[in-house]
């Protein structure tokens, strides 16, 4: 009789050690998959920069500081750096195009200029492409989180060397409201 309930228990433990496996391993894809969406992304704004860049330049002579940054970042290859340093990146890259943009305020030449005006709408087309896979992303990194923090799943999250994921978020800099003067 109770071996019967040793091998009933047993048997538990090793179904419940499949399912939380396979989950953990779902889980893992599916913020794989979420960050290649938004890696799309990142990687579409990363090659859209040297372009107005190039725009900027023509009409901005003084303003190099603000470019030089932006050039000196994007000289790094893209597809060489690792996810972390990719996030790091664009968010860097992410302070430097509102300089451009608030730099650009200030030359209605530029402003009037048809190719900065396209480069612009593209550009904020990727920015929201940008902030929608980054809720994608940090939904399935929270979930994923959840998962390797919470009892009794974290037990095997370490057994199986899980640990939890990094959120993209927004430095403080983006977090403020942004102040108008004239």
């Amino acid at each position: 009789m109770w071996i019967y309930i040793i091998i009933a228990i047993i048997v538990i433990i090793v179904i419940y050690v499949l399912v939380t496996y396979n989950n953990f391993i779902k889980l893992k894809n599916m913020v794989q998959e979420a960050f290649s969406t938004m890696d799309v992304y990142l990687k579409k704004r990363w090659d859209l920069i040297p372009n107005l860049i190039e725009t900027v330049k023509g009409y901005v002579k003084h303003e190099e500081n603000t470019l030089k940054e932006i050039v000196d970042l994007r000289g790094s290859s893209y597809d060489s750096m690792s996810d972390d340093e990719k996030v790091k990146a664009n968010q860097t890259i992410s302070k430097d195009i509102n300089k451009i943009m608030l730099v650009a305020e200030n030359y209605p030449d530029l402003k009037a200029s048809a190719n900065f005006q396209d480069l612009s709408r593209e550009l904020s087309k990727v920015e929201e492409d940008i902030a929608n896979a980054r809720k994608y992303y940090n939904g399935a990194v929270e979930m994923f989180n959840n998962k390797v923090e919470m009892f009794p799943s974290n037990i095997l999250a370490k057994l199986f060397g899980y640990k939890p994921k990094a959120m993209f978020e927004t430095d403080s800099n983006e977090r403020e409201n942004v102040k108008v003067s004239f």
